[in-house]
């Protein structure tokens, strides 16, 4: 089993930094250089939503990515609107521009090409949901070992 367990590990680096050339290329084709991949996924996330940068961090996957950075990048660029609460001027809220809006369907549009490309593949919506269960497991749990690690260090005492 630890043969797979580290082949699955690497396999899912590999697929998340290919999905991150495939939006890099799909930024390039558009001719958009003002904004990179990883912040065209936090983008693409936000979808038609508000949200404050700590849910968003929590929503996605953003490998070597600080959020808050590419947010900042992206209300620079004109992708994101930016607000304050108004209850709680701490919080603050992120939304999609029009910029933003008509990336964000070009992406969508990305997703419609390869969803048509997948039915012309020998990969089958069973296979994919399958993985899906699969790498759902995994997720819950790498949770539960984080919180078990996260417990025993705050449970050592100190030397």
């Amino acid at each position: 089993m630890k043969a797979e367990y580290l082949e699955t590990i690497g396999l899912i680096e590999r697929l998340h930094r290919h999905f991150l050339e495939i939006v890099k290329l799909e930024l390039d084709g558009l001719g958009i250089q003002d904004i990179n991949n990883i912040q065209g996924l936090i983008l693409y996330n936000i979808g038609d939503v508000q949200m404050t940068v700590g849910e968003l961090t929590l929503r996605g996957c953003y490998l070597g990515s600080n959020v808050s950075y590419n947010v900042k990048k992206m209300v620079e660029n004109d992708y994101l609107i930016q607000e304050r609460s108004e209850h709680d001027r701490r919080t603050i809220y992120v939304r999609l521009s029009p910029k933003g809006l008509a990336l964000r369907d070009s992406l969508s549009q990305m997703h419609e090409r390869h969803l048509e490309m997948l039915t012309q593949t020998p990969l089958k919506a069973e296979e994919l949901q399958s993985s899906c269960a699969a790498l759902k497991r995994l997720e819950r749990f790498w949770t539960r070992a984080s919180d078990l690690v996260q417990r025993r260090v705050a449970f050592t005492p100190a030397a």
